[in-house]
């Protein structure tokens, strides 16, 4: 469903400032914009309408306990990816999971509490769903950059 939104400098820069800091209230963006906070309240209203916005909280996976994060590579056979996909979506330890093209039909991304996890998940959790030829996992050792504010807003020229 695609709107007929689109975004101008001051929603813009109303994002960057969320993302600077996503618990600042309208009445304070506004200062820092020059705005008044009904402004900014109905720009943040109207983009999250339009499915454009969304305002979410990130935590830190060490924070919470958990201690390795892994990336899945699936192969399929005798089964649609899509459905696969699903069934691995409802796993309270994956938190990302894509169909993809490629050698893989699915990319999977999986946090666990420590590697005594591994073995359970890899082996008796993951074996409970059908149509999965093949699993090539592999741990993140170090982890660079994790950015959540994954759509840049550009103005397109």
């Amino acid at each position: 469903m695609k709107s007929d939104f689109s975004f101008d400098e001051t929603d813009r820069q109303i994002v960057a400032e969320l993302r600077r800091n996503g618990r600042a209230t309208n009445q304070q963006i506004a200062e820092r914009l020059g705005l008044t906070a009904t402004t900014v309240s109905s720009r943040i209203r109207r983009m999250e309408d339009a499915d454009q916005l969304r305002v979410v909280a990130v935590s830190d996976f060490a924070a919470h306990g958990y201690e390795v994060l892994m990336q899945l590579s699936i192969e399929v056979d005798s089964r649609p990816a899509s459905e696969v996909a699903h069934e691995l979506a409802r796993f309270s330890e994956v938190f990302a999971v894509h169909v993809v093209t490629g050698r893989y039909d699915i990319d999977a991304l999986v946090a666990l509490h420590d590697f005594e996890d591994l073995s359970h998940f890899l082996l008796d959790r993951l074996s409970s769903i059908r149509g999965i030829r093949s699993i090539t996992p592999s741990i993140a050792v170090d982890i660079l950059r994790y950015q959540f504010d994954v759509a840049p807003i550009e103005a397109r020229d």
